[in-house]
């Protein structure tokens, strides 16, 4: 019997997990990746809850466990840098906090020979038809494929062809912000400082590398238009934002110029009336993101894989009920996530709505 091929869109967490799954359950799996390589930026993510079965299923449990950032906690200061209190490592490192392009990296190892990677490509049209999704892509040659899924992300571009334009899914929650890696300059040791004003916040972190801390500079904006705008204007934006900062801020923004891993990203939150629409869906960020500000991101990526995995393989390919029992079962967490996600927001400036 011929096999049955899936199309998935984004090789982050979502999709080689969901393609792992898919492909031990006899699927031929292709994952179209936009960027050319694996993606080497990204904040630290944590794990909550369910999401510990999955990496236990997945068979990395024990190999994510090992690269623990070992965090100890925050320390919050205020626009001096002075010590003003303290929050537990569970604040922001959840159960377990790793560095994401190393949970990237055991994921892709884990899926290389089971699925087929495409890098440097990206989908360009979907067209829906009995049997299939025809799709064409920006490089590639145009082909067919049973389900489309889109784990591409907040800006899915599966989500703008199959669902609608990006700003009819997406809720800004405020805050937009920079990631990157710079020197230890603040000595810190498994620890994070925090220092969080009226509309912005800098945040620090050294865990695996003693010399080098993870930094992110957040700022309050009113849309994440900047996520699709060129670095340069999102420096221009940082450097507007915190001008006239004190403590380490200067030292910062000229760490942020020079850092090769930038990754910039804005608190956003994507809801949608369905999750799919015929042989398409969607899953993690794509279809349902929480916002970093709800520390949730990964394990809801990595619970809604394994969730359409598994009502794929008990509806014996029935998409339609399958893709109908994934969102039934995920809506009440998402939405739980969802909450927390703009009350995180709101605790930095940003807004619960």
């Amino acid at each position: 019997m011929t096999k049955k091929t899936v199309l998935i869109s984004g090789a982050g967490v979502a999709g080689a997990a969901l393609g792992h799954f898919l492909h031990a359950d006899g699927y031929q799996v292709t994952v179209v990746e936009r960027a050319s390589g694996l993606r080497r930026s990204g904040y630290a993510v944590d794990f909550r809850g369910g999401a510990f079965d999955v990496l236990d299923e997945l068979g990395v449990l024990d190999e994510v466990r090992s690269l623990d950032t070992a965090m100890r906690g925050t320390t919050l200061v205020d626009a001096d840098g002075v010590e003003v209190g303290q929050l537990p490592a569970e604040m922001f490192a959840g159960e377990l906090e790793v560095p994401k392009p190393e949970l990237t990296r055991i994921l892709h190892r884990l899926t290389e020979s089971e699925l087929t990677y495409v890098f440097g490509d990206s989908v360009t049209s979907l067209t829906q038809y009995d049997d299939g999704v025809a799709v064409a892509f920006e490089h590639g040659e145009p082909r067919s494929f049973d389900l489309v899924v889109g784990a591409d992300g907040l800006f899915s571009k599966v989500r703008q062809l199959a669902f609608g334009p990006h700003d009819q899914a997406l809720r800004h929650l405020g805050m937009s912000g920079v990631g990157f890696t710079a020197d230890n300059i603040l000595g810190l040791e498994h620890r994070g400082v925090l220092q969080s004003g009226d509309s912005t916040a800098v945040y620090a972190v050294s865990a695996a590398d003693p010399g080098r801390m993870s930094v992110s500079l957040s700022f309050a904006t009113d849309a994440p238009v900047l996520d699709r705008r060129s670095r340069s204007e999102q420096e221009h934006a940082l450097r507007e934002a915190f001008g006239g900062a004190g403590w380490v801020v200067p030292e910062l923004l000229k760490a942020m110029t020079a850092a090769d891993d930038f990754y910039f990203s804005s608190s956003a939150q994507v809801h949608l009336g369905a999750w799919s629409t015929g042989r398409i869906v969607l899953v993690g960020d794509a279809g349902y993101c929480a916002a970093p500000t709800a520390g949730m991101g990964t394990s809801q990526a990595l619970i809604g894989a394994r969730t359409l995995a598994r009502h794929l393989a008990a509806t014996e390919g029935d998409y339609a009920a399958a893709f109908a029992a994934y969102e039934a079962e995920l809506r009440g967490y998402v939405t739980e996530n969802q909450i927390i996600g703009q009350e995180g927001a709101a605790a930095f400036g940003g807004s619960s709505q």
